[in-house]
C-alpha cells in the first residue's frame, strides 16, 4: 500500500462481506462448484459469481443462506451482440441470479464508439432493473489501458445508474513475445475510477487478488467489493475475527 494510503483496519468479517466468491475457471466442475458454494457459505461471504450455466445449482445450494448469486454476463470478452447480453441477462436472473457482472464491448470502447457502449451497457441494465438485480460493469484493464476510456467508462456508468464498475474479468491475458502476461486490478486504476465514481456508483477490484494485503489495500482505497477466488487464503491469513489489517 502506497504511504498516501488511508490507513484503515478490517476485520475479517467486514473483509468476507465485501468477497465475491469467483467460480469461473472453464476447468471447474460441478462437484468444485458446489465446494465453493459451500466454502462460501461457511466463510459468510458476500456472494458467488458462477458459470451461467451453474446458476440453478448455486441456487439450490445457497438457498437460505446469506451467501447471494451471481454470474457474469457476455464473458469474457464482453464480444457477445447487445441483444444476446440482455437475453442472457434475463435467463441468468430467471434461474437464480441477483448479481450481474457484464463485461463491456472491449473493441467498441477501443475504438469510442461511446454510442454503441451505452447501448449495449443500458440493455442488459435494463434487465437488471426487471428483475432486481445488482449490475456490474467490467471494464477489463488489461485491454482497455487508457486512463481517459477508464473515465469514460465510468462517467458512463453513473449516468446510467449502474451499481458497480469492475476492474477485470480475470482472463484478460494478453500475449507478450511468446508467452502471456496479466495485472488484473491496480491501485492507480482504482483510484482514478473511485474518484470518477463518487458516491454514486460503487467500484470492485478484481484480478491478481491473492492475499490479505492486497484485500485490505483495494478497500482501504474505496472498493467496497473485491473479486477472487483466493478468499480462503485472504481470510485465513487474518488468523481471526479479532485481528485485523
Amino acid at each position: 500500500m502506497s504511504e498516501n494510503s488511508e490507513l484503515r483496519s478490517f476485520t475479517n468479517q467486514q473483509i468476507a462481506q465485501a468477497i465475491d466468491h469467483a467460480l469461473l475457471h472453464p476447468t471447474m466442475s460441478d462437484s468444485e462448484i458446489a465446494a465453493g458454494c459451500q466454502l462460501a457459505a461457511d466463510l459468510q461471504l458476500r456472494s458467488v459469481c458462477v458459470k451461467p450455466y451453474a446458476i440453478p445449482l448455486a441456487d439450490s445450494l445457497l438457498r437460505g443462506t446469506d451467501v447471494a448469486v451471481g454470474t457474469v454476463i457476455g464473458f469474457p470478452h464482453g464480444s457477445h451482440p447487445s441483444v444476446i447480453k440482455a437475453a442472457e441477462a434475463d435467463w441468468a436472473c430467471r434461474a437464480g441470479a441477483v448479481e450481474l457482472d457484464m463485461v463491456v464491448n472491449v473493441g467498441q470502447v477501443l475504438q469510442g464508439n461511446w454510442e454503441y457502449v451505452k447501448n449495449d451497457i443500458t440493455g442488459v441494465l435494463h434487465v437488471a432493473r426487471q428483475q432486481g438485480a445488482l449490475l456490474k460493469v467490467i471494464f477489463e484493464t488489461d485491454f482497455v489501458t487508457a486512463d481517459a476510456d477508464k473515465q469514460k467508462l465510468c462517467e458512463l456508468c453513473v449516468e446510467l445508474g449502474a451499481d458497480f464498475t469492475k476492474t477485470s474479468t480475470g482472463f484478460g491475458f494478453r500475449k507478450m513475445g511468446v508467452g502471456y502476461d496479466y495485472v488484473g486490478a491496480t491501485e492507480a486504476d482504482i483510484r482514478l475510477m473511485v474518484a470518477a465514481c463518487g458516491s454514486r456508483v460503487q467500484v470492485k477490484a478484481s484480478g491478481g487478488i491473492r492475499n490479505r494485503a492486497d484485500a485490505v489495500k483495494y478497500l482501504a482505497l474505496g472498493c467496497t467489493r473485491l473479486g477472487t477466488s483466493a478468499s480462503a487464503v485472504i481470510l485465513k491469513d487474518g488468523g481471526n475475527d479479532h485481528q485485523s489489517y
